[in-house]
C-alpha cells in the first residue's frame, strides 16, 4: 500500500508526462519543422517571454484562488492550445497560441512545485524526517517520470516522420557547414530541413493533441485537492489585490534569490541550446530532421534515469557535489562542440552529447527546484514564480539571438553564463549550510491531516500512520 501523498506525486508526474510528451516533441522540432523566416524559434521566444510576464503576477493569484490542482488543469489547457496552432503553422496561429501557452506556463509549473513541496512537508512531518530530504525525493520521482516524456514524444515524431519517402542523402558541401565550423545561420535553407509531408505533420500533431487532453483528464479526475481549505480561507479573507499581485517582486528583496538568478537563467540557456541549436546545427544538418526524435530520446532517457538517481542520492551527497558534476559535464560538452565537425559516419557521437547533457540537466532541474522549496518554504508560490520567470528569461534571450549570432558565439555565451553560475551558487549554499532555513512547522498542516482522517473511508491506497 502506498501513502496518499505518494499517490498524488505519481498522478502529477503522469499528468506532466502526458502533457510534455506533446509539447516537448513540438519544441524539439520547431527550429527544423517551422524554419521558414525563423518562425518556429520565434514562437518559442514568444512562449518564454509570455511566461516571464505571467510569472510577475499570475501564479500567486491563481494558486491562492483556484488551488494547485485546478491551476494545473487550466495551465495544461493553455499548452494544448499550442498543439492546435501547429496544425496550420503560420504567424497568425503560432504567435497567439504561444502567448496563451506562456501565460499558462508559469502558473502550471509554480502550482506543480508548490504541490510537491506541500506534499513533501506533510509526509516529512508524519514520518519525522527532514523536510528537504522528502522534497528532494519527491522531485526526483517527478523528474524521473516527467523527463521520460522526451522519449515518447520524440519516438512518436521519429516513427511518423520516418515514413516520409522524400528522405535524401546529404551532400558533402552541406555537411561542411554543420556544427560550429560555419556560422550556422543558413542551415534552414538546405535540403536537410525539408518539411515532411503535410499528412504526416497532421498525424503527429493530432497525436500530440490527444495526449495533451489526456493529461488534463488525469489531473482533474485523480489528483487530490490538498490545499482546498487554505484556498477557501484565502477567498473568504481576501488579501488586498496589490499584495498578492506583487508577491513575486517582494521576494526579490531576499539576497539569496538574487544570487540564484544566474543559476536559474542558466537552466533556460542550456535547455534552449539543446532543443534549438544542437537539433538544428548538428542533427538536422548532418543526419536529417527524421533523426531529431531519436537523438532527443537519448536525452530524455538519460535525463529521466539520472533524475531518479540524483533524487535518491542527494540526501547522502548534498546538492553542491551534484551541481559541480553538472557544471563539469556541460563545460566538457561545450568545449567539444566548439571543435567537433559532425558527419553521418560518426553516428554514435550524435547520441553521446545528449546523454551527457541529459545527466547534467537532471541535476539542474531536480536540485534547483528542491533548493527553491527548501530556501523559501513560506513563500512557495512567489519563489517558484521567480524560478519560472528567470529561467524563462534565459530561454527568451537564447531564442532571441538564435537567428542573429553564429553558433560559435552562442557556445561562448553559454560557457560564460555557466562560469557565472559556478561563482554565485556556492555563496547561497555556504550561507544555507551555516544558517539552515527552518522548515514549515507541522502545525501548518494540521487541518489537512484532519481532513485525511475524516475521509479515510474513501482512501484506497493509504498507509495508516
Amino acid at each position: 500500500m502506498i501513502s496518499r501523498n505518494f499517490k498524488n506525486i505519481l498522478v502529477v508526474s503522469i499528468g506532466f508526462l502526458s502533457l510534455f510528451t506533446a509539447y516537448g516533441g513540438l519544441q524539439s522540432l520547431q527550429s527544423s519543422l517551422n524554419a521558414e523566416e525563423g518562425m518556429g524559434v520565434a514562437s518559442l521566444s514568444v512562449i518564454y517571454a509570455s511566461i516571464i510576464i505571467s510569472s510577475m503576477f499570475l501564479p500567486p493569484i491563481m494558486i491562492k484562488n483556484l488551488g494547485c490542482k485546478w491551476t494545473i488543469v487550466v495551465g495544461m489547457a493553455c499548452y494544448v492550445s499550442y498543439s492546435f496552432g501547429n496544425l496550420y503553422p503560420g504567424w497568425y496561429t503560432l504567435i497567439p497560441t504561444s502567448v496563451i501557452l506562456g501565460l499558462g506556463g508559469s502558473p502550471l509549473w509554480s502550482a506543480k512545485c508548490t504541490y510537491l513541496t506541500i506534499s513533501g512537508n506533510i509526509q516529512a512531518a508524519r514520518e519525522g524526517k527532514k523536510g528537504s530530504d522528502v522534497i528532494n525525493h519527491y522531485f526526483g520521482i517527478f523528474f524521473f517520470i516527467f523527463q521520460s516524456s522526451a522519449v515518447w514524444g520524440n519516438l512518436m515524431s521519429s516513427l511518423i516522420f520516418g515514413q516520409d519517402t522524400a528522405i535524401a542523402d546529404i551532400p558533402e558541401e552541406v555537411l561542411a557547414s554543420c556544427g560550429a565550423a560555419d556560422c550556422g545561420l543558413n542551415i534552414s535553407v538546405n535540403s536537410t530541413a525539408t518539411r515532411p509531408a503535410q499528412r504526416l505533420v497532421w498525424t503527429l500533431v493530432g497525436c500530440y493533441i490527444g495526449v495533451g487532453v489526456l493529461a488534463m483528464i488525469i489531473i482533474a479526475v485523480f489528483l487530490d485537492n490538498i490545499d482546498q481549505e487554505q484556498t477557501s480561507q484565502f477567498r473568504e479573507n481576501r488579501e488586498p489585490f496589490c499584495h498578492t499581485f506583487l508577491a513575486t517582486f517582494r521576494l526579490l528583496k531576499d539576497w539569496r534569490l538574487l544570487t540564484l538568478i544566474p543559476l536559474t537563467m542558466y537552466s533556460g540557456f542550456e535547455q534552449s541550446f539543446l532543443s534549438g541549436e544542437y537539433t538544428k546545427n548538428y542533427v538536422t544538418c548532418a543526419l536529417g530532421i527524421h533523426f531529431v526524435g531519436f537523438v532527443m530520446m537519448c536525452f530524455g532517457a538519460s535525463n529521466s534515469l539520472f533524475s531518479f538517481l540524483f533524487g535518491r542520492i542527494s540526501r547522502y551527497t548534498g546538492r553542491a557535489p551534484l551541481f559541480l558534476l553538472a557544471a563539469l559535464a556541460n563545460f566538457s560538452c561545450i568545449i567539444a562542440l566548439l571543435f567537433w565537425r559532425p558527419h553521418p559516419d560518426q553516428l554514435p557521437v550524435f547520441f553521446v552529447f545528449p546523454a551527457l547533457w541529459g545527466m547534467a540537466d537532471a541535476i539542474w532541474q531536480t536540485q534547483t527546484n528542491s533548493l527553491y522549496g527548501v530556501l523559501f518554504p513560506r513563500e512557495k508560490e512567489a519563489a517558484f514564480a521567480n524560478y519560472r520567470m528567470w529561467e524563462s528569461l534565459g530561454f527568451v534571450i537564447a531564442f532571441a539571438y538564435s537567428t542573429f549570432l553564429c553558433l560559435e558565439y552562442k557556445l561562448y555565451i553559454l560557457l560564460a553564463v555557466l562560469v557565472l553560475t559556478v561563482i554565485t551558487y556556492p555563496v547561497v549554499e555556504y550561507y544555507e549550510h551555516k544558517n539552515p532555513t527552518e522548515p514549515v512547522e507541522e502545525g501548518a498542516y494540521e487541518s489537512h491531516k484532519g481532513g485525511l482522517e475524516e475521509n479515510s473511508d474513501r482512501i484506497i491506497a493509504q498507509t495508516r500512520i
